[in-house]
């Protein structure tokens, strides 16, 4: 892999103060030059606190509170428009990487020329144990099949720099990293995934996900903001609803 190769770790945080030491440690221990852009969005618990812990320690951890409370999607962005990496790896704060992911994505990214790579993840409870149940990602993803299905998890993502700042997140009302990739495959076209399940996805209670009429909404939101046309959008909503049904099983 080559030595210039820069990764820059996309943390938001909200009241993270429970999870949020796992994800970092996650991070530094991955074996690529990087640092850890930490966005706290005004939180009211000992995150911060937790956080400054580490830039005392680590250099390569930076701390970047909000003056008021932005969302998960303009937290992420200020990370965007921060970062100094070759390559961008979202990690929320309540996930955690498996050791060498990083590096495995940075060498496949580079091998294929590709703007986006992700990973399979296995599904945690919210204190960290296993759900049982893991979810693998597919070799090669195109744009007709994210339409169908999103199997590209935010906290697996590894992606080219300059491709999300084309782009950045947008409609925290909706699944505003959805938008993204699919912005980003129409563009630029497939993303490569990595089967095996290098991410740890929790399960928490307060996720927008978590309400599956909400988050279906949503879905079907994302739809028509990418100007598909209706009939359209309700044959990938159908598709959407099957894969979803089969994922969770």
């Amino acid at each position: 892999m080559d030595d210039k190769i820069s990764v820059s770790v996309i943390m938001p945080a909200y009241n993270a103060g429970a999870y949020i030491a796992q994800a970092i440690e996650s991070a530094l221990c991955q074996k690529v030059s990087l640092e850890l852009l930490v966005i706290d969005d005004c939180s009211a618990d000992s995150t911060a606190e937790i956080v400054t812990r580490y830039t005392q320690q680590d250099e390569r951890v930076i701390l970047i509170r909000n003056t008021r409370n932005q969302g998960v999607a303009e937290s992420r962005n200020i990370g965007i428009r921060r970062a100094r990496g070759t390559y961008l790896a979202f990690l929320d704060a309540d996930d955690w990487w498996q050791p060498g992911k990083l590096e495995i994505q940075c060498r496949k990214l580079q091998e294929t020329g590709l703007a986006l790579c992700c990973t399979g993840r296995e599904l945690m409870n919210a204190d960290g144990s296993p759900k049982g149940k893991i979810i693998t990602a597919p070799q090669v993803i195109t744009y007709k099949m994210l339409l169908r299905t999103n199997s590209i998890a935010c906290s697996s993502v590894v992606m080219r720099t300059e491709a999300a700042r084309e782009f950045y997140m947008s409609h925290d009302e909706l699944h505003e990293d959805y938008i993204l990739w699919l912005n980003v495959l129409k563009k630029y076209g497939n993303a490569c995934g990595i089967a095996e399940p290098m991410l740890k996805s929790r399960m928490s209670e307060g996720g927008k996900s978590r309400n599956k009429l909400k988050s279906a909404r949503m879905h079907f939101g994302v739809y028509r903001l990418m100007g598909i046309g209706r009939i359209a959008s309700c044959y990938y909503f159908l598709m959407y609803m099957f894969h979803g049904i089969r994922k969770y099983m």
